[in-house]
């Protein structure tokens, strides 16, 4: 059974994925937060395919952040910008997913921003 807010949210996800969209020269960055940890995905809609992937439940971030989720944010984020410049990915689009641009999705942005991702 879903909840009232589980609701709206679904329902701004819509709205904001009718606009959005990726390419591979410019993937949708999608962000996904539960209670505990947050994951982070570059995806060429075209194709239908993940570039990069990075969740706050890997190693690299459980050794360098203990219970701290907007430093879990943060990191995730900098480990993110990492192999996405790997790729050679510097431009995204970024899809919140219908979360409220606040808290970890805000820090999330903010984080990649200074990592030299174009959001």
């Amino acid at each position: 059974m879903s909840t009232a807010t589980e609701i709206t949210r679904k329902k701004r996800k819509a709205r904001i994925r009718k606009k959005v969209s990726g390419t591979s020269e410019r993937p949708r960055l999608t962000v996904f937060r539960s209670n505990r940890h947050l994951i982070l995905q570059a995806v060429d809609d075209q194709t239908g395919r993940t570039l990069v992937f990075v969740g706050s439940i890997g190693k690299q971030i459980k050794e360098k952040v203990k219970g701290n989720n907007m430093e879990a944010a943060k990191q995730a984020a900098v480990i993110f910008a990492e192999r996405a410049k790997e790729k050679g990915i510097t431009n995204m689009v970024f899809d919140r997913n219908g979360y409220v641009y606040h808290g970890r999705v805000k820090q999330v942005a903010e984080s990649l921003r200074e990592n030299g991702i174009k959001i």
